[in-house]
């Protein structure tokens, strides 16, 4: 089994009207639901936006944000499925219900993690 992970970038839902939210919601949890009952889901979630602290090699704090690409994690989840392209059907379905677009990226493997 193959571990992917599945995101989208901060601001992709901005277009939704904030009285759609809560119906996008319901329908992506039932998109979770049907992963974690199909025995596929690990973790995840959303990210608060652009709020970010960076930890530097001698362990000094700076508060971020200070995102030095233009796309910026706005939520994801992690799967664990028998390929890629089953990777790309869970990635229709949260397309579908989250309302803007995925990308998809397989983990490396790490017999440690």
């Amino acid at each position: 089994m193959n571990r992917y992970l599945i995101s989208f970038d901060d601001g992709a839902m901005d277009s939704i009207p904030d009285e759609e939210f809560p119906a996008v919601g319901e329908a992506s949890r039932r998109v979770v639901a049907e992963a974690k009952a199909a025995g596929v889901w690990i973790f995840g979630g959303g990210l608060q936006r652009q709020r970010a602290s960076v930890v530097a090699t001698d362990g000094t704090v700076a508060d971020g944000p200070f995102p030095e690409t233009k796309a910026v994690v706005g939520g994801f989840c992690i799967l664990e499925v028998p390929s890629r392209e089953d990777a790309l059907l869970w990635a229709t379905k949260l397309a579908a219900t989250c309302r803007c677009a995925q990308e998809v990226r397989e983990i490396m493997y790490d017999p440690e993690s």
